[in-house]
């Protein structure tokens, strides 16, 4: 795969993994039109790319992003507002953010400074989260006359139950690093300035995992979501077929005899 270049993004590889880093420090990485825009083409990118398993979503300097760019954009006729930003979510917003949920792919949220507004729904929708223990996750909505969107009210609702998520929405409470590793909101806090080696370090080693397990397991999940006891041991067993029938297990199983690490090659 060629070197990806943006002008908003950066894109280191690793390897096996990648991280992808919003690169407007000095707007604290808010969602400008490019980045919207960048941030689709990047999703897709590194989705497609074979070499890689894991892919790192970060924030260059002092945050991981505070959301929208408001400056960007709002300009003109408020009646224009609403019509737009319906497009915009609909059009750029939910296809990046859908590319992490539904990648075959592990993504990992490392997170510094704030994670408000739009930033927020991008770190809630990557599967595991680091965050440094001055970060924080802050619904800004409400203070601007908005709700949560980029899907943060489906992900809040089923991390923290339904009053909580109100409460978090309304309140405009900012939940900070250890707060979110208590409700659930996220995996892992280190001290500041180690969240980039954790992120990666983490990755490096869920790099090194049955791709196909990988991958089934996260769909699992997030099929679980919405389907009913029977149906998901249904599904379970579904996917477990492919599984059991890939070249991966027949070589954890050899590994496992052989006492010795698995090497996986994803089919």
């Amino acid at each position: 795969m060629s070197e990806l270049t943006y002008e908003t993004l950066l894109v280191e590889k690793h390897g096996p993994v990648a991280r992808l880093v919003m690169n407007r420090p000095e707007k604290l990485n808010t969602f400008s039109t490019a980045l919207r825009r960048e941030m689709l083409s990047a999703v897709n990118a590194l989705n497609a790319d074979p070499d890689l398993r894991v892919i790192v979503l970060a924030g260059a300097g002092r945050a991981f992003s505070a959301g929208a760019d408001l400056a960007d954009g709002f300009e003109g006729d408020p009646a224009h507002r609403g019509p737009m930003t319906e497009h915009m979510l609909k059009s750029e917003y939910k296809p990046s953010i859908l590319g992490i949920t539904d990648s075959p792919k592990l993504w990992i949220a490392e997170v510094s400074g704030p994670a408000a507004g739009i930033g927020s729904a991008y770190m809630m929708a990557c599967d595991l989260v680091v965050m440094a223990k001055g970060s924080y996750l802050y619904q800004a909505f409400a203070a601007i006359g908005l709700i949560p969107d980029g899907g943060a009210t489906w992900q809040l609702l089923r991390a923290l139950g339904r009053k909580r998520a109100f409460e978090v929405i309304v309140g405009g409470e900012r939940l900070y690093a250890e707060r979110c590793l208590e409700l659930g909101l996220c995996n892992r806090v280190v001290d500041e300035g180690e969240e980039t080696q954790a992120a990666l370090e983490w990755a490096a080693e869920l790099a090194k995992k049955a791709p196909l397990a990988v991958q089934f397991s996260k769909k699992a999940l997030s099929m679980a979501a919405d389907l009913n006891f029977g149906e998901m041991i249904s599904q379970e067993a579904a996917m477990q077929n492919i599984c059991i029938a890939s070249e991966d297990s027949t070589e954890g199983v050899t590994a496992f005899f052989e006492k010795r690490p698995a090497v996986f090659k994803g089919r």
